[in-house]
């Protein structure tokens, strides 16, 4: 058995160098590449094609209704759907499909084709059927997937089938094109249950981003006094997002022949290769050419699909990699987060690699993130957590990065729901990872100017004659070069441990997991924010009392207040220290270890009243919520078990058992013809009492199974029996295997090992 399978092996390995590379041509005009600019979008129908496509009293009743003030009619739904429909059918499409986000972490489809019968009646009764192209307003709108067949927590039952996707007109409608030339439109949308709850993770999201618009809106209008009738100077507020995606590429003969990572997307065994990030030499370094050539073909669809990618290179671990776009209209962002997770997993099957998105596929080096940067701007632009060159006298932004720092120090259990899952679990407390505590980063010269506000006193000029002179936005580093430009340093450094960081603009949530939807975790964020912001105007009204305005010396007040309120959450130093967690402890914030506990903070009455009163969640909605992650919870851990305990039982102790056979026959020869048999001896001795653990270990693990199943269908209870018990059974077989991988001799051992995998 070991040597088929450790001849699979060698042939993944030899193919892994000889396979050819595909050869995609960059998009050209009379032989010459064209700028990205120019084919930029060219698969989207956005807002200029359907400008192109109504008169203008229907394209402005379609804007009416984008923002929300305007239901949309038939007539204009079907003058809309007629022009996507001809639009995406001279590009190739032949179906079309209401693409959605339930709650399994990733998208759903399901696809339709305009082609449909006509049948006429003759005058003699003879009746006629033609084959016609169609799409009509009310397919546009609207679609019927099974309902039941998705998590619903409950909501849902077999027999109550009925669900609904909803075009999500702030979202634009794109082509993709796949094998054999085909090619499906695609309408983003929302998944609502005949009820109206929300079944999915986009609904949420939208009613999150406009109550912190409307809120932030309300604080504006206490900030930019404007004459009596006149209309406020600010009337858009949105979110705005940019997600920073790591990811592995690993060589997909190698991948098929692991079954743990396969079936769980990490591996649930192997060693730890003698060179792995340890050199600290694949960081930045020069990009493999296998991985070159899937990143800007990746790229080349992403770009037609409307996708702002802008930034690719190396990440910390061997084959662990980074994709980021330029930020956008949160809800954009998520389905183009979303897009590109997908894009990238079909880009690499095209060139024989597999893409790994699970935060934690190979223990011992980097997992991978989802850094969130998340901001607020006005319809003109204007961000608002944008400290400008003089933060302590911008009360504007003062007060918004205390409504979410309010927000953090307030709801911080809720953020540590949001990223919590099995899979980002292996992250807490690890160098590149989330801590399970939850505070905020601002960087020196922030926190001094708020303590100097607090304290009533100037602040300090953080300026040094003869190394720096301040810059707009900043200050200019000397190196000592002549030959260099000034160097623009920024208002604040970066923390790598801190989970929420303020990088010079914006809030980085970097706990979020790399194969997470963003969606959840930024709805929990807005929803915490819009709640600090109405509180933040409801302080400013009261200090203001009788006057129509706050003044300064009110909004000082005001800042004041949250600046000493916030202080417990705000922390500049290292997020995994142990002294940090016994501050922590005594700051009264927090330490969430393991899932089940996070997902309890969603139904926790602070934060479950303050989701509801605002709107985002129904108390159902949110029960089912953390059904669905209890009951994902126990699947995934129960998925890795049963996965790991068949690898153990059927491959590596097969595998031990072979090599202990072949190390005894070797002894017998050798005393056959009285020669020492030391070193197979001392190795055969090495190796039993391993493999008699191991078994021990494969008996554990079927105990731990037991245990979760025992726990009865309650979700919670088998969330908590397996987070006690298989988590310590898999992590201690894990141990004892990877030693014998070590010592079992290498054409023995059947699995491809991280040194294969991690390394082209």
């Amino acid at each position: 058995m070991s040597s088929a399978a450790n001849q699979a092996r060698k042939d993944a390995i030899r193919d892994n160098v000889l396979r050819p590379s595909r050869n995609v041509p960059y998009p050209s005009k009379d032989g010459k590449p064209i700028y990205t600019s120019e084919f930029f979008g060219e698969s989207v129908f956005g807002l200029a094609q359907i400008a192109k496509a109504l008169p203008k009293p229907a394209y402005a009743q379609f804007l009416r209704k984008m923002r929300g003030g305007q239901a949309l009619d038939k007539s204009t739904a079907d003058a809309i759907a007629h022009a996507v429909r001809i639009w995406a059918m001279d590009k190739g499409a032949t179906h079309f499909t209401h693409w959605f986000q339930p709650q399994t972490g990733t998208t759903a489809e399901k696809h339709d084709a305009f082609l449909t019968l006509k049948t006429t009646h003759g005058q003699a009764g003879l009746e006629e059927v033609k084959a016609i192209d169609a799409f009509s307003g009310s397919q546009l709108l609207q679609a019927e997937p099974d309902a039941s067949s998705f998590p619903s927590g409950g909501m849902r039952t077999t027999f109550e089938a009925r669900g609904y996707t909803v075009w999500d007109t702030t979202s634009p409608m794109f082509v993709q094109h796949g094998p054999h030339k085909t090619t499906v439109l695609y309408i983003p949308s929302i998944f609502i249950s005949y009820n109206g709850d929300a079944l999915d993770e986009k609904t949420v999201l939208l009613r999150s981003t406009e109550q912190v618009a409307k809120a932030a809106l309300a604080v504006l209008a206490l900030l930019e006094p404007v004459p009596h009738g006149v209309p406020p100077q600010t009337n858009v507020v949105y979110t705005t997002l940019g997600t920073e995606q790591e990811y592995f590429l690993v060589d997909r003969a190698l991948y098929v022949l692991r079954p743990d990572l396969k079936i769980t997307g990490r591996t649930l065994i192997g060693a730890l290769p003698a060179k792995h990030q340890q050199m600290e030499d694949h960081y930045f370094g020069h990009i493999p050419s296998r991985v070159l050539a899937t990143m800007s073909e990746a790229e080349l669809e992403l770009y037609k699909l409307g996708v702002p990618v802008k930034t690719r290179h190396n990440e910390v671990a061997p084959q662990q990699f980074e994709l980021a776009p330029i930020f956008e209209e949160t809800s954009l962002a998520v389905d183009h987060n979303l897009l590109t997770m997908d894009i990238l997993s079909k880009i690499a099957h095209r060139n024989n690699l597999k893409v790994l998105f699970h935060e934690k596929p190979f223990k011992g080096v980097n997992g991978s993130g989802k850094h969130c940067n998340w901001s607020l701007s006005t319809g003109s632009g204007d961000n608002l957590l944008d400290p400008t060159i003089k933060p302590e006298t911008n009360y504007r932004f003062l007060l918004f990065l205390l409504a979410t720092l309010d927000a953090v120090q307030r709801h911080g259990g809720l953020l540590r729901a949001g990223i919590a899952s099995a899979s980002n679990e292996h992250r807490l407390g690890a160098n590149e990872a989330p801590p399970a505590i939850i505070s905020a980063f601002l960087g020196e010269h922030l926190t001094e100017v708020l303590d100097s506000i607090e304290q009533s006193r100037p602040v300090k000029n953080f300026s040094v004659p003869d190394m720096r002179t301040i810059k707009l936005g900043g200050t200019a580093l000397d190196v000592m070069v002549s030959t260099l430009p000034d160097i623009s340093r920024d208002l604040t450094d970066r923390n790598r441990t801190s989970p929420f960081a303020f990088t010079g603009n914006k809030f980085e949530f970097r706990a979020v997991g790399s194969k997470q939807s963003p969606s959840f975790p930024m709805t929990l964020l807005n929803a915490a924010v819009a709640s600090s912001l109405q509180d933040v105007a409801e302080a400013l009204r009261k200090a203001a009392g009788d006057k129509p305005y706050p003044s300064d010396a009110d909004k000082l007040k005001v800042i004041r207040q949250y600046i000493a309120s916030t202080k417990s959450v705000r922390f500049e130093g290292d997020n995994y220290s142990d002294d940090w967690k016994k501050e922590a402890a005594k700051r009264g914030l927090l330490n969430i270890t393991n899932c089940p506990d996070a997902f309890d903070q969603i139904v926790e009455e602070k934060n479950s009243t303050m989701l509801c009163k605002l709107g985002i969640f129904s108390k159902s909605e949110l029960a089912s919520r953390h059904y669905i992650l209890m009951e994902r919870y126990s699947k995934d851990l129960l998925l890795e078990a049963n996965t790991l305990r068949t690898m153990l039982a059927q491959t590596i102790l097969p595998a031990a058992f072979e090599y202990r056979a072949a190390l005894a026959a070797s002894c017998a020869q050798q005393q056959q013809i009285k020669l020492s048999a030391g070193p197979e001896l001392k190795t055969l001795n090495q190796t039993t009492p391993l493999v008699e653990s191991l078994q021990e270990w494969i008996d554990k693990l079927d105990d731990a199974i037991n245990q979760v199943h025992l726990a009865g269908h309650d979700p919670s209870a088998e969330a908590r029996a397996s987070a006690k018990h298989l988590l310590p059974a898999m992590e201690g077989a894990r141990v004892v295997a990877d030693e014998l991988e070590e010592i079992i001799a290498d054409k023995f051992f059947p699995l491809p090992k991280m040194s294969e995998i991690l390394w082209f």
